[in-house]
């Protein structure tokens, strides 16, 4: 009975979790910077694709995609969200300084990058934990991928291997966009 009843507890806070329109009121640092933004209140009403990134990952060519993505869906209220992390194998070890030139330089990054962060289970920024809680899973790599709502729910994961350019990733943000 104990069993039962610690079960059905972890579910209705994880049916919570999912369902809390709290999940953007995080305060997180522009990369490189002092600035320090309220995604809630940068972001409320857009359609948002978070994506945790690393700059000596094989996946570090979807940056070019990311950035496409940014920049066609961007006026219809779409955007990408960057966070570095050093979580896997160690394939983000450069300063916030070096990732910014990194990701400008080499890829022309444009769209809003913040500070490193940790994303893996144990340790995880608060903001992970949410985004894990209302999707079942934790990033298993570098440039996993949540796409949020306009209403600041959780709409769906992607798998790190799933390139920005995906059928079903295009296709998600163009429903939540309401195309």
């Amino acid at each position: 009975m104990r069993l039962l009843t610690g079960v059905i507890t972890l579910m209705a806070t994880a049916i919570s979790s999912a369902d809390d329109p709290a999940l953007l009121d995080q305060n997180f640092r522009r990369l490189a910077s002092d600035e320090v933004v309220n995604l809630e209140a940068a972001y409320s009403g857009k359609v948002i694709l978070v994506v945790n990134t690393a700059s000596k990952c094989g996946n570090t060519p979807q940056y070019d995609g990311l950035e496409e993505l940014y920049q066609q869906y961007g006026e219809d209220g779409f955007v990408v969200l960057g966070f570095p992390s050093n979580d896997f194998l160690g394939q983000e070890p450069g300063t916030e300084e070096e990732i910014q030139d990194f990701c400008r330089l080499t890829y022309k990054v444009k769209f809003p990058m913040f500070e490193k962060i940790t994303v893996k289970r144990a340790g995880a920024h608060p903001f992970f934990d949410r985004l894990a809680a209302a999707s079942g899973t934790y990033p298993t790599w570098n440039f996993h991928k949540y796409l949020i709502g306009r209403d600041g729910k959780l709409v769906r994961e992607f798998s790190p291997r799933t390139e920005p350019y995906d059928k079903a990733v295009v296709a998600a943000i163009e429903s939540a966009l309401g195309m």
